[in-house]
């Protein structure tokens, strides 16, 4: 199923200027037990994401009542893509004034990862870098060519996700998770005011994370504060938390330890 500000549709104008120039942002929402996770925490983010783009999104209700006739129509889990653009405009960078955004909803097939990944994966470095943009930073913008670039450096099934660094070579995240690691007890995550995402079960972690007393430190890491950790782990709103026992080339491995498992059963335990 699609929405198109709020009509069943398939299509776009190609004056939209999310198609011309990824002038958007977007989000990704389970659907999982009949219920959309976190879906105060997402509109939130859509929204931050709007307002430094300076679209004029304000129909967050309207986007609330047609999420709701979305899943009145699913049965099983799946995902849920919420895009809003900017809207349409004609040829050239600059902004038509006034621009009606576009609101497009669309349903996925919930995605059939094999159950081992909860007990560990393996990654690997990606080569392609980072762009430092603090103007953008930490919201889910539209444009995801660096992203594309990165999971393209791999074709194996035997490896899950890729780690990205900066064009500083600061550690930031996965190409589809924020990343985490252990070292002597306490939790550690890259800072993400230069690039990358803020992604939603990231700040759930780190907000167990204080109630756990495992001193959570947001901060600069690199190749070595990795490579020296006790134990690492991915997250997304899809797939939770995924332990990381192997990195490729250099080969490396971590336990799925028992900071990463607590923190796996305490999130499994927490109201969305």
């Amino acid at each position: 199923m699609i929405l198109v500000n709020g009509q069943a549709e398939s299509t776009l104008p190609i004056s939209d200027r999310g198609l011309q120039y990824g002038d958007g942002v977007f989000e990704t929402i389970v659907y999982r037990q009949q219920k959309l996770e976190y879906l105060t925490a997402h509109i939130q983010r859509l929204k931050l994401g709007c307002k430094r783009l300076n679209i004029d999104f304000n129909d967050d209700l309207l986007l609330h009542d047609e999420l709701s006739r979305v899943c009145t129509t699913l049965t099983d889990n799946s995902i849920i893509k919420v895009i809003i653009t900017r809207g349409s405009g004609g040829r050239g960078y600059k902004a038509p004034h006034p621009c009606s955004p576009t609101r497009i909803i669309s349903v996925h097939r919930y995605p059939d990862y094999p159950i081992s990944y909860k007990q560990g994966i393996t990654v690997r470095f990606c080569k392609h870098n980072l762009a430092i943009s603090p103007t953008l930073a930490g919201i889910k913008h539209l444009n995801r060519l660096e992203q594309v670039m990165a999971r393209s450096e791999w074709d194996s099934s035997d490896i899950q996700e890729g780690l990205t660094f900066d064009t500083e070579q600061r550690l930031i995240e996965g190409t589809m998770t924020n990343i985490f690691l252990v070292k002597s007890g306490k939790l550690y995550t890259p800072s993400l005011t230069h690039c990358g995402i803020e992604g939603i079960i990231r700040n759930k972690v780190l907000s167990l994370a204080d109630k756990l007393e495992l001193s959570p430190t947001i901060g600069e890491l690199s190749q070595q504060d990795l490579l020296q950790a006790d134990e690492v782990f991915l997250t997304n709103s899809v797939i939770k938390v995924w332990p990381v026992v192997k990195l490729v080339e250099p080969d490396t491995l971590w336990a799925h330890g028992p900071i990463t498992q607590k923190i796996q059963s305490q999130l499994h335990d927490v109201k969305h």
